[in-house]
């Protein structure tokens, strides 16, 4: 400065032949504030974005406390996906430069930790999943693992994941890349143990393979040919995602998954054949035991590769439901069945009432079938099918009781009319 030189208007630094600066109006500036200059605007645009999307982040509890107002029970996988999907955000608002770390900001690069669901069908993995983007206000989008293959074969592509992702975001590339991804059925890409080695596993093992770059965070090209296949319209230049921010969320029934479990746990049978002791058979509770024991080595015995299993360090096992769970569902969330038919029904200007006794029948129907609580629907429809069929063409109900013998067919849905206008009988004496 006390030559007179060129310096940076922000550092201070001269200007030399190592170092050249960018001339303005009033002042210089250097490569190196440039690029920091650069940093600062991004992290101030991530905020905005961030903040955007659903402003002040919600805490562990009141993120289960509202996951309770929308599914029943499972309060050990409610409290795991609270804390992994608040870290998560968390995590990204730091990086927006909202907080700082202290003295190891700078130092240290937290990563993502994808979470994997592991329960009975019917448990609520699904709902669970869609309800914990709607607290975060994140873009969300469910994939069935059972569609996809790998590139090049007949089937989705893995990358059509994100093509959807950006679709539920209107387009936006930074509101897709800190979404939601629910992958179901995840437990059907398990390899086969009857499948020839050489053969290729395009829909088991190969979409895991395919799906590893994916999860753990990359750089994804979305080209306007994807685009177009997926939505019908495309165009423009290609797209790409970092998935690095996108949160997945695996879920899978894995049946059978608890006798891997209970074979490393219990030591093993000292006889076989006619020596051997009976194996017993498990009952509901061990399995709910069992798969709170779940470790990485049971899931690899169970078909899926290791590097896909380290890629979703957080096992959150959902209970089989029993049949007061299934009548609490039925009744008590915020969108119960009994409350949406109930509104059906209003809108005929007519009352509809379930006794004790037939919500206990239906819970009770469903675990006969083992649907789990997505087998409730179809009972209902099953049982209120010829109630909703006539009642549009009747003015004179005005209330519908449901009993436990209209739920196993034994007697109709009873109904009740109101009385007749006095003048009409009058007119009939």
């Amino acid at each position: 400065m006390s030559n007179g030189n060129p310096h940076c208007s922000f550092c201070g630094v001269d200007q030399s032949a190592n170092k050249p600066l960018i001339a303005g109006a009033e002042g210089y500036i250097c490569e190196a504030c440039v690029l920091l200059a650069n940093q600062v605007v991004t992290n101030w645009g991530r905020k905005r974005a961030l903040n955007e999307l659903h402003g002040p982040l919600p805490k562990p509890a009141e993120i289960k406390e509202r996951l309770d107002a929308y599914a029943i029970g499972q309060g050990l996988a409610k409290e795991i996906l609270a804390v992994a999907v608040y870290n998560h955000y968390k995590r990204l608002k730091h990086d927006s430069g909202d907080t700082a770390f202290g003295p190891l900001r700078g130092e240290v690069e937290l990563g993502k930790s994808n979470i994997l669901l592991i329960g009975p069908t019917g448990t609520g993995k699904t709902l669970l999943a869609s309800t914990l983007a709607k607290i975060v206000g994140v873009p969300f989008v469910v994939a069935d693992a059972t569609t996809l293959t790998q590139a090049g074969y007949v089937g989705d592509d893995v990358e059509n994941i994100l093509v959807r992702l950006l679709e539920v975001a209107d387009g936006n590339v930074g509101r897709a890349e800190w979404g939601i991804v629910y992958i179901d059925e995840i437990d059907k890409l398990a390899r086969s143990p009857e499948l020839q080695t050489l053969a290729r596993d395009i829909s088991g093992e190969g979409v895991q393979q395919a799906l590893l770059r994916l999860v753990e965070g990359a750089q994804v090209k979305i080209s306007p040919k994807s685009r177009k296949r997926e939505s019908g319209s495309g165009g423009g230049d290609d797209v790409v995602l970092d998935t690095r921010n996108i949160l997945f969320i695996a879920g899978g029934a894995f049946p059978g998954l608890e006798k891997h479990v209970q074979k490393r746990l219990t030591p093993g049978r000292a006889g076989i054949g006619f020596h051997a002791a009976p194996q017993a058979e498990t009952d509901k509770a061990d399995v709910e035991t069992l798969l709170r024991e779940i470790e990485p080595e049971d899931l690899r015995r169970f078909g899926l590769i290791p590097e896909f299993i380290g890629r979703f360090p957080i096992i959150a096992p959902l209970e089989p439901l029993d049949e007061a769970a299934l009548v609490s569902i039925l009744t008590e969330p915020r969108n119960a069945l009994t409350k949406q038919y109930q509104v059906l029904f209003g809108y005929e200007n007519v009352e509809l009432e379930f006794t004790e006794d037939a919500l206990k029948r239906i819970a009770a129907k469903a675990m006969e079938r083992e649907t789990g609580a997505r087998g409730l629907r179809g009972i209902l429809e099953q049982v209120l099918l010829r109630t909703m069929f006539d009642l549009p063409s009747h003015d004179d109900v005005t209330r519908c009781i449901v009993h436990a013998d209209a739920i196993d067919g034994a007697a109709p849905v009873t109904l009740e009319r109101r009385a007749a206008p006095q003048r009409a009988r009058n007119g009939e004496a």
